[in-house]
């Protein structure tokens, strides 16, 4: 959705040549994304109008139910007839967007890309310094032994996956309505925001929480929104750019990197961003004590009864309307 002002002649222009100005000027950017830099990709978002949860379930259940830890507890066989035709796209390539988050990253400039999406594509174009916050489907893991297996075994699967090592039910390694977001992934993603001077956020319209908040850990007001739709930060944003978000990066972004950039780039091994932990969520009661202490990996639970005792989290990747 453009404002008014887009709509002017050569408005949208001048604000990507602003874009490019501030990429140039920064040296520690962060970019901040959501289900809007995946559907130009072919993948859905979860609150438009043709959005995943304004979707047939194809099921007597709303598909916001169907993706809650106690739905997939109590009614397994329905989660993964829904999870497989739904939330997995594993033809989805990266698009536009990605691919000039992976220049600005080997430009030495980007130090943490953070995702609500679950599809793995900043990775599959390249991204080092992903952190994702709501996990991924390429990850799966057996609830009663940890075993591990990649997302064909699930799709090639009927009915609800089971453990060829000892038979207990393999689930998603996403975060679901429920469960709590994997601490030291939230710890990673604030601390990279703290230390940079650009925040570049995109496709998202920031309600989907706590990602929401995270631009108050900036230290000042370098904020860049770009999205379709607008969010609360639009009227405090330093630039906002309604439109879209392969687009404008893709024209913001330069095609080419200076080979000495690259090369200190590559010399540089302090990033800011850890690689998003693949451990599974925490119980409410551990997520609660940590939450006052330091944050700390969590320990793969070993048994489905642990399973059956974790928190609430959100796993809906952000979006154009999230």
């Amino acid at each position: 959705m453009e404002t008014r002002l887009d709509r002017y002649e050569g408005a949208k222009e001048r604000k990507i040549s602003q874009l490019k100005a501030l990429i140039k000027e920064s040296n520690s950017i962060v970019f901040l994304g959501g289900a809007g830099v995946s559907t130009e990709s072919g993948i859905p978002d979860f609150r438009s109008g043709e959005g995943i949860f304004n979707q047939s379930s194809g099921l007597s259940f709303r598909p916001v139910d169907i993706i809650s830890h106690s739905f997939f507890m109590e009614h397994p066989e329905e989660f993964y007839d829904f999870y497989r035709r739904k939330l997995c796209y594993p033809e989805a390539k990266p698009n536009k967007a990605h691919k000039a988050l992976v220049r600005l990253e080997k430009q030495g400039k980007l130090k943490a890309t953070i995702t609500q999406n679950i599809d793995n594509l900043h990775q599959m174009a390249g991204s080092k310094t992903t952190i994702e916050l709501h996990g991924s489907v390429f990850r799966n893991f057996c609830i009663s032994c940890g075993e591990k297996f990649d997302i064909n075994y699930i799709l090639s699967s009927e009915g609800i996956p089971t453990c060829k090592k000892c038979g207990g039910i393999v689930r998603p390694d996403v975060v679901l309505y429920e469960e709590h977001l994997e601490h030291e992934n939230i710890d990673n993603a604030v601390n990279a925001i703290k230390k940079a001077d650009l925040l570049i956020i995109g496709g998202t319209s920031l309600t989907v929480y706590p990602a929401a908040t995270f631009a108050q850990f900036l230290p000042h007001d370098r904020v860049v929104i770009i999205n379709k739709s607008s969010t609360y930060l639009d009227l405090q944003a330093m630039l906002t750019i309604h439109d879209s978000i392969g687009f404008v990066l893709d024209q913001a972004i330069p095609k080419r990197v200076p080979a000495k950039t690259a090369n200190k780039t590559k010399s540089k091994s302090d990033s800011t961003a850890k690689p998003a932990s693949t451990s599974k969520p925490k119980t409410a009661s551990t997520a609660a004590k940590t939450s006052s202490k330091s944050s700390s990996k969590p320990k793969n639970t070993k048994t489905e009864s642990d399973s059956k005792k974790k928190g609430k989290k959100s796993t809906d990747g952000d979006s154009n309307d999230t």
